[in-house]
């Protein structure tokens, strides 16, 4: 009986711990800037850097380095996805329609917009809740500290690590792991 009772509790151990390392990225649907779903299954063979943004942060000026990052090596093996938030500091009060547009004015901004989630607290997005959390994402706990937080996934949707906001987009860890 003790060691049935023993087996049980290891298979579901082992269970909970393979779901959190079979989560990927293509588990999650959002919707772009312009209210389309996005289903995130699209980026399955491409490197992708996820980042949350916000529009009037010490950290705004990222938005001209990750366009050129995104320019130097985006395509069919790299994406970067900005996902803005109003987390911290109100930062990002505005709506998906002034966000694209302040983007685009500028900073000439092409790589792929989400709309504006919440990458924190109770109303935290899925998405956010895998990226942050290792239980869910089987590598790390990566609480988002700030705006500007970057989080990089491989060709096949896992979770690879996070960069700290203060942290260049083109910073050598990022470069480095793009070139790869």
């Amino acid at each position: 009986m003790k060691k049935t009772i023993l087996m049980s509790i290891i298979l579901l151990f082992s269970a909970i711990h393979l779901k959190a390392q079979k989560m990927n990225l293509y588990d999650f649907k959002v919707n772009d800037i312009d209210g389309n779903p996005f289903d995130l299954k699209q980026l399955n063979g491409k490197k992708v850097l996820i980042v949350n943004t916000a529009s009037e942060c010490g950290l705004t000026p990222q938005y001209e380095i990750l366009e050129e990052v995104y320019q130097e090596y985006g395509g069919d093996e790299f994406q970067i996805i900005g996902f803005p938030a109003n987390n911290f500091g109100a930062q990002e009060p505005g709506t998906n329609e002034e966000i694209k547009g302040f983007c685009q004015k500028n900073y000439g901004v092409s790589f792929t917009m989400m709309a504006k989630i919440s990458v924190k607290g109770d109303d935290m997005h899925d998405l956010y809740h895998w990226l942050t959390e290792k239980k869910k994402n089987g590598v790390e706990d990566a609480p988002v500290q700030w705006n500007f937080q970057k989080f990089m996934i491989d060709e096949q949707g896992n979770y690879l690590g996070h960069i700290a906001p203060q942290e260049s987009p083109a910073c050598d860890s990022i470069i480095n792991w793009i070139r790869e």
